[in-house]
């Protein structure tokens, strides 16, 4: 197998370094290929803007992105920092995002990766989006930290259900662009607990990783489950993004349990 690991963390000794050196160290061990994108070492640009298109544009006078995106990709006219980028992305069967929780989201950093890197035509374009995404037959996995317990990410938690915070990306980023969603593995505040636990957290997820191919993908609904209006069609029942099994009928509560055991 092949994974890119996009490392989104300002500190190459914080927890988040751990955690990707340990997906690194594992992975490798077990005889995959690996791929760090540190994005922070590289000075990553985070801003889509005209730059990075190198060549004549498709209109000069006014920019639209998607529009530019799709006729620099068509004319291998992107920057050459976004080119290397979806090289790595070509190339992996997996990509790791490692990062801290800021503001509920991903770092800036990282969401200008997602933003130049998974570019119209490249990752999704017309009709291809969700299950025909352009990226379709890769895996995608969140590994991330947060600055509070987990009891705060449940349904009835103050900040709300880890899975409803995580749904922009696991939805709107990863499965519409084409990826089979892993669930994520979560180091709740990492800063907080001692040594012993911190440890237990890197052997947790070494074991999460050296067993990849026995985690069942987050269940998103299929395109035949939704109405020309892309609603979900009478008697079908709502549960994308929350269980790990689609044949597996769970509530909302129970799936989250579920959740929190895996950690």
């Amino acid at each position: 197998m092949k994974t890119l690991i996009v490392f989104a963390h300002p500190e190459p000794r914080s927890f988040n370094g751990a955690l990707k050196d340990v997906a690194a160290r594992t992975l490798s061990n077990l005889g995959h290929e690996i791929q760090v994108s540190d994005l922070y070492a590289m000075g990553w640009k985070a801003g889509l803007d005209g730059g990075d298109f190198t060549g004549e544009r498709a209109d000069p006078d006014y920019l639209d992105l998607s529009r530019e995106q799709e006729h620099a990709f068509a004319n291998d006219s992107l920057s050459n920092d976004v080119k290397l980028e979806q090289a790595k992305v070509a190339w992996a069967d997996l990509v790791i995002f490692q990062f801290p929780v800021w503001w509920f989201s991903m770092p800036a950093i990282l969401k200008g990766w997602v933003d130049r890197v998974l570019s119209r035509s490249f990752a999704y374009s017309s009709g291809h989006k969700y299950g025909s995404g352009l990226l379709k037959g890769k895996r995608a996995m969140l590994c991330l930290t947060t600055g509070t317990a987990s009891s705060l990410y449940t349904p009835s938690g103050v900040d709300g259900d880890l899975h409803h915070i995580l749904w922009p990306i696991h939805n709107g980023i990863l499965a519409y662009t084409g990826f089979a969603v892993l669930p994520p593995f979560a180091a709740w505040m990492p800063a907080q607990v001692c040594e012993t636990e911190r440890e237990q957290y890197l052997r947790a997820y070494a074991e999460r990783l050296s067993n990849l191919d026995q985690v069942q993908p987050l269940y998103f609904h299929p395109r035949e489950d939704y109405d020309d209006n892309q609603q979900l069609k009478p008697g079908v029942k709502a549960r994308s993004g929350v269980q790990w099994n689609p044949r597996a009928e769970q509530t909302f509560e129970q799936a989250a349990a579920a959740y929190s055991e895996l950690q």
